[in-house]
């Protein structure tokens, strides 16, 4: 059986806690929908922030929505240098002490102490793709993509829920190092 996932390319972007919204964009302001993502629920917003580090800073940062508990900043390693933070790499929601930034919205500015990561490359599987592929939540995999730059990824890790939809997320730097764009396919090898 052919293991084949697609992958998805996930640009810089942050989630945003609601109290966030409030300070970054005015009390009684919420997320509104620009497109849905591949994974059910979640879309990108219309709304954008910029993002100010020790050595740099980014403008139109796309917000992902909806709201989350606590607000989190996904860059590349690129990324990192460029602002000048050490970002670890984590899965979503490991942000315990990560990278700090400031973020600036056209009603106020926020700085958090911790919420800036590398995101660790990962593959969400619904429940019953997971079963079909015998992956088991948390696992690591090693998936190729092939083409003219062709490598293995290692590491993968599976993210399982009966909420997910099948795709693999890799950050801009992994993209362009493998000559790889959003719907393009890979094969998990182990």
């Amino acid at each position: 059986m052919s293991k084949q996932v697609p992958v998805g390319v996930s640009a810089r972007h942050i989630h945003l806690s609601e109290e966030h919204v409030r300070i970054l964009f005015g009390e009684g302001a919420s997320l509104t929908e620009m497109k849905p993502l591949s994974q059910p629920g979640q879309f990108a917003a219309n709304e954008t922030v910029a993002v100010v580090g020790p050595k740099g800073s980014f403008g139109k940062v796309r917000i992902l929505g909806p709201v989350r508990k606590r607000t989190q900043l996904e860059i590349s390693r690129t990324d990192a240098f460029a602002l000048g933070v050490n970002a670890p790499v984590r899965e979503s929601g490991d942000i315990a002490g990560s990278a700090g930034i400031t973020i600036q919205g056209p009603a106020g500015e926020v700085v958090i102490e911790e919420g800036v990561i590398v995101a660790a490359r990962h593959i969400h599987f619904h429940t019953s793709d997971a079963e079909r592929f015998g992956v088991a939540d948390k696992q690591k995999l090693r998936v190729r993509v092939g083409g003219e730059r062709g490598v293995v990824f290692e590491n993968v890790i599976a993210r399982v829920h009966e909420t997910y939809a099948l795709d693999m997320h890799i950050d801009t730097d992994e993209a362009n190092a493998a000559g790889v764009k959003t719907g393009d396919m890979a094969e998990i090898v182990e």
